[in-house]
């Protein structure tokens, strides 16, 4: 059986190649729309991916794959693994470095579903590769990293991001405009990848989305728990704060957030 350190090089290989893709990018521009036109794809999306996926198939030909951008293979290996290419693909259009390769490493579990025991989050603008082990703990570019706690509800900063239906938007906006009186301040960067990991090294307290995708968040989650987030579902997405901020996070989100 492959050791969770084995993994873990394959999956930082990977993001790194897709990072490169992405750095070596000129003038980026939408090629399509995948959810409604305020969600882009474009070039750099596949170029990533095809660069991502193929740095898996030569060092894991017998996994599974599931990409964003519609790269999808059943394995035989019991292990799977979940590609972003590029989260933040409207930060890449407008030349914000808000942009991450995410890739995780999930195994399957008897009852058929599936758990992220690898999770790397690659930054290529700032040359930061995020990483974790299930655990073991995670890292910032092989230093350890850890959450902030405890931290009080009214100074939490909180960072969230939003769907692309303007029906979601919306009800997103109505939680938003609940939650903002209660909380330091509110960002949003565009990547729930990115938000995650910054949540895991201490750069904000908390992290909140109700509409993801499981390639959005499956190992930027893992960096998160493994770095002392408590980490829960939240509709289809994801809340994950310190284990002292998240209870009363959690009741003001669940008044406005549908199951």
């Amino acid at each position: 059986m492959t050791s969770p350190e084995a993994l873990l090089d394959v999956a930082v290989a990977a993001a790194r190649d897709g990072g490169w893709v992405i750095r070596a990018a000129g003038t980026v521009r939408a090629a399509g729309h995948k959810s409604s036109p305020t969600d882009p794809v474009t070039e750099i999306d596949l170029a990533s991916e095809a660069a991502v996926t193929a740095c898996l198939a030569a060092a894991r030909p017998h996994d599974g794959l599931l990409g964003e951008e519609g790269t999808a293979q059943a394995g035989t290996s019991g292990i799977r693994w979940v590609v972003d290419p590029v989260d933040g693909t409207t930060n890449l259009l407008y030349g914000s470095p808000h942009v991450t390769v995410s890739v995780a490493a999930e195994e399957q579990l008897p009852d058929g579903s599936w758990r992220a025991v690898v999770g790397v989050v690659h930054d290529p603008y700032r040359s930061e590769t995020f990483t974790a082990i299930r655990g073991l703990g995670s890292r910032l570019n092989n230093l350890p990293i850890r959450v902030n706690d405890p931290v009080p509800l009214d100074r939490a900063l909180v960072t969230t991001g939003f769907a692309y239906t303007p029906e979601a938007r919306a009800r997103q906006a109505r939680i938003l405009a609940g939650l903002l009186p209660l909380v330091r301040d509110i960002r949003s960067h565009g990547s729930a990848a990115l938000e995650l990991c910054w949540l895991a090294a201490g750069r904000c307290d908390a992290y909140y989305e109700d509409e993801l995708a499981p390639w959005d968040f499956a190992a930027g989650e893992l960096i998160a728990a493994e770095a002392g987030a408590t980490v829960t579902r939240l509709g289809s997405g994801v809340l994950a704060a310190g284990p002292a901020l998240h209870p009363g996070l959690e009741r003001t989100m669940r008044v406005s957030v549908p199951r």
